[in-house]
């Protein structure tokens, strides 16, 4: 009604408006001929007029000051619409990942978002995760530095979220949740070693055992699981099926696994044994110091009569620094050791294309070991030294923090070989077995071309 009223006003009295304007015009032109008369009539009229100008002057330049200042001013608090008691955080923060689990009803994420806003944390992404009881809402944050975990906990359970989990993120973790599942499943399609990696950076902190089907001395070991494969122990451990036979068990205490991570990780499996065994075929020529030419190349299982052939040209006390073990034994380990599914090797072939060196990177639970073996007659020519290289960069490259070698106190060729890296490193000594960690924290994965060059020395 008011909106109505007052668009109707101005038609209806438009003839008041136009007698007040006409009778303040004659009003004005009756003052201007009064003061004119005043001016040129009485005797201090030239005065009077001058003093009028500089009135006239000094009021315009007032006026221009006054609105230029006012113009440049910065908004107050209220026209700019913030709060003087509070507002968005300016200082530094940090990048956190949240778990909580919330009751499947309308209002209980405003609710927890409410929450994260009063903290002045800022929600970067959020993934749902249903379940049949609530829904679990996973979250990356940006939030003060100042902020604790405890804090941020406390907040998030007064607002009905409960096993709520906090850890730390970094700018990996930036990169939106499709766009890393699509990465890692790339990875897995290029290299089938790659499906531990894939499967533990998709899940965060967890460890994965690859169990085989037939032990490397060649008895059953029972490992299986069913087809679709189960979450057992409070949905904290995984099993899934291996397509090279046994099963894939991942272990996750601090935090069970969702229905959505579950079958995500089912899905990276499916496509590893949709796709079979592969390995990248890329290859690298070297020159040793006395002119030979060798070759590095990535192996798998189908170089396991090579190898096996290269065992026998090699001397018992090569085999048992190796295989710490009985040498007759030596060859069992071979078919374990080629696997892709439990880490990498590297293979050294002459111009002649026979096998005379191997270098494996395992995947043990949380941590890597390396290993080497190069024939007898192939020693001290630096071959060793190039697979450990090699297989650091590729430790590196997978995102591991350390790796170990084991081997026995008196093989100085592997001591020497770890010390070359030129890493930190820990030293152990059990009843005449050495364990060497070498710490590859702080150091940056090198580049493919980085590597080649290096090869070429």
């Amino acid at each position: 009604m008011t909106d109505v009223t007052s668009a109707k006003s101005p038609r209806r009295h438009h003839w008041r408006r136009d007698l007040v304007e006409l009778a303040a015009l004659f009003t004005a032109v009756a003052v201007a001929d009064a003061v004119a008369n005043t001016i040129v009539h009485g005797p201090d009229g030239p005065y009077l007029l001058a003093v009028s100008a500089v009135a006239l002057i000094a009021t315009a330049a007032f006026h221009t000051w006054w609105a230029r200042r006012h113009s440049h001013a910065p908004p107050t608090a209220s026209a700019s619409g913030t709060h003087t008691g509070g507002g968005p955080h300016k200082g530094e923060t940090v990048l956190w990942r949240m778990r909580t689990t919330v009751r499947d009803e309308p209002g209980s994420l405003a609710a927890l978002c409410t929450a994260l806003a009063h903290l002045h944390v800022d929600i970067l992404t959020l993934q749902t995760h249903p379940l049949a009881d609530g829904t679990v809402d996973e979250f990356l944050l940006r939030a003060p530095a100042s902020l604790q975990a405890a804090a941020l906990t406390r907040e998030v359970a007064a607002a009905g979220g409960t096993g709520t989990w906090t850890e730390r993120a970094d700018a990996h973790d930036l990169v939106d949740t499709p766009t890393r599942v699509l990465g890692l499943a790339t990875r897995t399609a290029l290299d089938a070693a790659e499906l531990p990696l894939a499967l533990r950076q998709l899940l965060g902190r967890c460890t994965i055992h690859s169990l085989p089907a037939v032990s490397p001395t060649g008895r059953p070991t029972g490992a299986t699981a069913p087809v679709e494969g189960v979450l057992e122990d409070g949905e904290t451990v995984m099993r899934l099926r291996d397509p090279n036979g046994g099963a894939i068990t991942i272990e996750r205490p601090y935090l069970p696994f969702t229905p959505t991570e579950f079958a995500r990780a089912r899905a990276l499996v499916e496509l590893d044994a949709r796709l079979g065994p592969r390995i990248p075929r890329s290859q690298d020529v070297l020159t040793l110091p006395e002119g030979n030419e060798i070759t590095v190349r990535r192996a798998d299982q189908g170089d396991l009569e090579a190898a096996r052939a290269m065992h026998e040209r090699c001397s018992d006390r090569t085999l048992g620094l190796r295989y710490h073990g009985p040498v007759g034994d030596a060859g069992r380990y071979l078919n374990h050791l080629l696997s892709p599914r439990f880490g990498r090797t590297l293979a050294v072939e002459t111009a002649s294309g026979r096998l005379v060196a191997l270098g494996h990177l395992l995947w043990d639970g949380d941590e890597t070991e390396v290993a080497l073996i190069v024939e007898d007659d192939w020693q001290r020519r630096g071959i060793g030294s190039e697979l450990l290289n090699r297989l650091v960069g590729l430790a590196l490259e997978a995102g591991c923090e350390s790796v170990y070698a084991v081997t026995q106190s008196s093989n100085t060729g592997m001591v020497a070989a770890m010390r070359g890296l030129h890493l930190p490193l820990d030293y152990q000594i059990e009843e005449g077995t050495l364990v060497i960690t070498a710490r590859l924290n702080g150091i940056p994965a090198p580049r493919p071309q980085q590597q080649a060059g290096r090869a070429g020395r």
